[in-house]
């Protein structure tokens, strides 16, 4: 890789879970200790795992030396316990001076994104503008970089103002902040030092597939704004050519080679790396060797360990059945980005239609493209059923935005000013805004099916709850004669509401919707169902580095159905699942693979 040539002091990893910056990070880092270089690397992923790819025990506080790799040493962030650490520095001294539901709601404003991510933040300045901490390493390498957003909140000399403990206007991300003033010069340096091309690169990671490099694209364009420039982009977990005459192995490389041809410009004509796939996961220091190695020294073997037998899952048709019972109902479909949530929604919406039932198929997905995945020349037995349209999350929040800043910006300085503006731009504040035209469409699903592409997220939820009072207010209210539905009794009963939730087979994925299936259950809902989206083991790949990887599911898979009472599973298919007719096609695909992808 040409990263290695002159690599900058500092190296940040960024990109959506599941592209593989954890391994590449871990590989940059193996990489440069054995060329002779003092390296520190440090993780504030949630998912990481380095533990377990490095075999030893990772330490939180102190570099812990790793001891296959002479010159490594390795730092595991726990961005969970950080913001825990906030939280109690935050509230604790509020304790015994607010009421009981105060305090609650104060929890849930600091249990976001936003605030673990600035307090992983945290942490990590004090190893870029410490130099006794980190003076004895030729190179930081950091495994997942902040988000533009978090950034422009630490660049805003408002945010270390206390104005937000008396403001009103609802739900917001920066809480912390005020409690951070000690910080203000560090996190200052921090963020200089980020955008320093000389000392500093950003890696974007990205799978070849259209979705990533969309998302990557975007981060780029952000940083670049925030004047981040000096940035490379690794695609990662190319598949290789070879003689396999396996149609499935043959229709991924095609799929690759239409998403790198129709690379968004701009993202194209940063510097490049490409990494081939690997037939093993990255664990081990032998495997991150072979992950950056020239070609003819890469693993080819597959593992030599086996994983247990699984039983078959059913389709996605056998949810699909359970779903129609009711003959009526809201369903919502949601996961981290790119694990194929649009695909789902939209399929499970055209086979209700099929069935004749009437349907309302939505998206609050910015990103997604739900007419042109169910195509708009659908025929006349369908279109009858089936109405799609999308809610527009930049419009509404725009509107939400405007509403905000004319009745709790009035009279706010410059500085306070844009520091409302960016908390206005938040992912949590634009949940909220695009709540609220949900709403109005949950009041149909008592006639007909409501599918909603991206639902919102349990701690949206709680914010919306908390900031609203309307759920507490309506049922302290009530007298035991009326029967009331909120919206949020709406969501919490599974006879009205089904949360479904898209995953793909593989480490991080997983990890990521465990961890959106327990947020939902803080806000007192029970997610109804998981798919595994895109399974290879369920494809019966005949290619062996394919075979490999699907091995590699399999623990995944196992893990999920002995966690989740109900699951359906979808094989990875050899066409874009586009259309009315592959999207039936997708609802109806047997699992028959994992027999032979596990070599019963």
């Amino acid at each position: 890789m040409n990263l290695f040539d002159r690599p900058t002091r500092l190296l940040f990893f960024t990109g959506k879970g599941g592209v593989g910056k954890t391994s590449l990070a871990c590989a940059t880092a193996v990489t440069l200790a054995d060329r002779g270089s003092k390296v520190l690397l440090v993780s504030t992923d949630p998912a990481s795992n380095l533990g377990q790819v490095f075999g030893t025990l990772i330490g939180a506080q102190v570099p812990t030396p790793v001891a296959s790799v002479p010159g490594l040493d390795a730092l595991n962030i726990n961005p969970e316990t950080a913001a825990q650490t906030y939280r109690d520095r935050v509230i604790g001294p509020l304790r015994d001076i607010l009421p009981l539901d105060a305090l609650q709601g104060m929890e849930e404003q600091l249990s976001g994104a936003c605030t673990t991510e600035i307090a992983a933040f945290d942490e990590f300045t004090g190893l870029l503008t410490d130099g006794l901490a980190t003076s004895r390493f030729d190179h930081v390498i950091f495994d997942t970089a902040p988000t533009g957003h978090t950034l422009r909140l630490l660049q805003l000399p408002t945010a270390w103002s206390n104005y937000l403990d008396s403001s009103q206007s609802g739900a917001s991300c920066l809480g912390p902040l005020s409690g951070l003033d000690k910080q203000r010069k560090q996190y200052a340096r921090a963020v200089a030092e980020l955008a320093n091309g000389s000392t500093t690169t950003m890696v974007l990671v990205a799978r070849p597939q259209r979705a990533a490099l969309a998302e990557a694209d975007r981060t780029s364009r952000e940083l670049m704004a925030l004047g981040i420039s000096n940035q490379r982009l690794v695609i990662n977990g190319i598949l290789p050519d070879s003689n396999s005459e396996d149609p499935l192995a043959t229709a991924i490389r095609s799929r690759e080679t239409q998403a790198l041809k129709e690379m968004p410009a701009a993202l194209g004509s940063l510097p490049q790396e490409r990494v081939m796939l690997q037939p093993r996961n990255m664990v081990g220091v032998a495997a991150l060797r072979a992950l950056v190695a020239p070609a003819a020294a890469r693993l080819t073997s597959p593992p030599a360990d086996e994983p247990g037998r699984l039983p078959l899952l059913p389709p996605l048709a056998t949810l699909i059945d359970q779903i129609e019972e009711e003959g009526h109902g809201l369903v919502m479909v949601l996961g981290k980005g790119g694990v194929g949530k649009t695909t789902i929604a939209a399929a499970i919406a055209v086979e209700l239609a099929s069935r004749g039932h009437a349907v309302h198929l939505t998206t609050t997905d910015p990103a997604a493209h739900l007419s042109m995945t169910v195509e708009a020349a659908l025929p006349a037995s369908l279109a009858s059923h089936l109405v799609v349209d999308r809610i527009d999350a930049e419009a509404e929040r725009d509107r939400y935005r405007e509403h905000v800043l004319t009745t709790k910006g009035v009279g706010l300085d410059h500085h306070a000013r844009a520091l409302l503006e960016e908390d206005l731009r938040s992912p949590c504040t634009e949940e909220i805004a695009v709540f609220q035209a949900l709403s109005r469409v949950l009041q149909e699903s008592r006639q007909k099916f409501v599918v909603v592409d991206t639902a919102p997220t349990g701690h949206t939820l709680l914010l919306i709850d908390a900031t609203g009072a309307y759920h507490r207010d309506v049922v302290r209210h009530l007298s035991p004669e009326l029967q009331v539905m909120t919206p949020m009794m709406r969501l919490q009963d599974p006879a009205q509401t089904k949360m479904v939730i898209v995953t793909l087979p593989e480490t991080t994925p997983v990890l990521e919707a465990e961890a959106l299936a327990a947020d939902l259950r803080r806000a007192g809902i029970q997610p109804w169902a998981w798919v595994v989206n895109s399974s290879l083991a369920a494809a019966s790949p005949r290619d062996p580095l394919l075979v490999a990887r699907a091995r590699q599911e399999l623990p995944h898979i196992e893990r999920i159905v002995r966690a989740v009472p109900r699951t359906a599973i979808i094989p990875w298919v050899a066409g874009e699942p586009v259309g009315w007719k592959r999207l039936g096609d997708l609802v109806h695909a047997a699992a028959d693979g994992l027999a032979s992808a596990a070599g019963r």
